[in-house]
This record gives structure tokens, sequence and C-alpha cells, in this order.
């Protein structure tokens, strides 16, 4: 369930807009969100699910990675997003409003029942939080099954499920530091990557964006979700791997295997005590630039 690992940018469509489809078939997020839930109208349901089925062809032969959001489990519309969503294709399901372990098992078993009857691979699942009880039950949602690839954050839900307004959010993000914190550190111990939630300052507030990224990279984040393409460059390149950074890690994973060869289990490269700690960083480094590096050659490929 590795295989989209990593995932920086994650760019929202809605499910119901063939343009808006067609237009994010070129651009270069890590994954697209095709989105049947909060972006769709009550009204435009059925329509999103039908345009669904052909849009994973389209964006799939693009290159991309598909993630679908469906409806969450309390509308009672989401067995019905679910046939629609588990295609060929599809790398993932995302399920919102998730506040504990049985959430994700019951879409799990959705998702076999589908599978089984179409005969398809085994589709990931990313469990977005979006209330005080599901960032209180993180912990087990994370572990719920092998099939998570991922776990986002969703600052909107959560902060009107406390009795407040995103929109008023200070410039320091006190209001959602104790749930980032807390989501962070529960999919590093898990071992999923935990994506931040999508910047809803105004579109062209580049300077907002990022220092947003900046603050949820320095608490462990992996990646950002995004409602507007423009958007997609910046986070990438918040959450890419520095020149300097591949440079110095190269540096290390070379001396420090060097230095194991002959028994030495300690060394210093540029002034650094490097052991077997800063090793793996370093190798989890490299291993991230390396995924990017070929996944933009592929995208590129497709383009052609």
């Amino acid at each position: 369930m590795g295989r989209l690992k990593p995932l920086r940018s994650m760019l929202f469509v809605p499910a119901n807009n063939w343009r808006f489809i067609q237009s994010a078939k070129e651009e270069k997020p890590d994954a697209i969100i095709l989105d049947l839930e909060d972006a769709v109208p009550m009204e435009e349901k059925e329509t999103a699910r039908w345009l669904v089925k052909d849009a994973i062809g389209l964006l799939k032969e693009a290159g991309h990675n598909v993630v679908i959001r469906v409806n969450g489990l309390t509308t009672g519309l989401t067995r019905e997003d679910l046939k629609f969503a588990v295609q060929e294709g599809v790398d993932a399901i995302m399920l919102p409003k998730s506040e504990s372990r049985d959430d994700v098992s019951k879409l799990e078993k959705l998702i076999e029942s589908e599978e089984r009857e179409k005969r398809l691979a085994e589709t990931g699942i990313i469990p977005l939080i979006e209330s005080a009880r599901g960032v209180l039950n993180v912990n087990e949602i994370v572990t719920a099954s092998e099939r998570l690839i991922a776990v986002g954050f969703g600052a909107a839900d959560y902060m009107r499920d406390l009795g407040l307004s995103y929109f008023s959010l200070s410039p320091e993000q006190t209001e959602i530091l104790y749930a980032r914190s807390r989501i962070a550190l529960a999919s590093r111990l898990a071992e999923v990557p935990a994506i931040d939630t999508p910047f809803l300052g105004l579109i062209t507030d580049k300077e907002g964006l990022i220092k947003e990224s900046r603050i949820a990279l320095s608490l462990g984040f992996k990646g950002k979700m995004c409602i507007h393409p423009a958007h997609i460059e910046p986070i990438n390149q918040i959450f890419s791997p520095s020149e300097k950074d591949v440079n110095l890690a190269k540096k290390i994973v070379e001396a420090y295997e060097k230095a194991k060869a002959i028994g030495l289990g300690a060394i210093s490269v540029e002034g650094r005590m490097i052991d077997e700690a800063t090793y793996k960083i370093a190798k989890e480094i490299l291993m991230t630039y390396e995924i990017i590096i070929k996944r933009t050659a592929l995208k590129s490929n497709a383009d052609m």
C-alpha cells in the first residue's frame, strides 16, 4: 500500500464538473482527489458518480494517481458511491468524517465487496480526520487497516466542531496545533504519511499558503491537500527535500556505509556526528527524492 508515497500535494476536483476534471489532467499534483462529497450538491451526486467512471481512465492515461472522496458513512450515500468509485485504476478511497476504528472497518468491508464482485486488486484507504472525536481516536483510526496509505486532516470541519471559524484562524494557528500534532505523531507510529488540510485563505495569498505549509511540515506532515491548481507547485516545493538536504544525505549514506563495513558505528560528516538513526533519516530523504524524480519523469512521458 506504499505505492503512492510521497503524497506532497493532493488536488481536490469536483467530480460533477467535467471541465475541471479535464483541466486537472494537465496539472502536476502527486494525486488527484475526485470529490463526491462537499464539492458536489445533493442534486448532482448521481451525475458525479457517472462522470467518475470516465474520469478515472482519463486521469490514469495522463499518469495521475487517483483518489476518490466518497460521502461519509452517516449520510447513507457511501455504498452507492463505492459502486462507482471502486474501479480499475483507483488508488484509494478517502473517507470523510472518520471518527473510529469501526468507521474504517465498515468502509473496508464495503470496498472488499465491490472488489470481489469486480475482481479488482486491493484499493487503498485514506481516512480524513475532521472532528474532535476523530482527533482523539486517531491512534485507533490509523491502525485500523493495512490498506491505509495516508491520513488526512480537515481543519475547517474540525474547527466548526469546536465552535470556531476557520476564517478567524490566528496567524500562529494555535487553534489547530494540538490536532495537527496528534495526527502527525499517530501517523508516524503507524508508518503512514499525514496530509495537511487545504489552505482556505485567498487563492492569490501565496505567502499565506507557504507559511501554513511550513508549519505543517515542521510538525511532521508529509504533504498538503489543495483546492486550487495554483497551490500545487508551492506545496510540492515545500514538501520536497531541498538540494542541500539531498547532497548532505548522499554524503552521510556513503560515509556511514563505508564506516560500517570496517566496524565503526559512529562517524563525523561535515562536523556532524552520524549514527544509525541519522543514517536512516538520510536514506529516507534519498528514497523520497528518487521517487519524486521517477514520478516526474513518468508524468512528463505521459504528457508527450
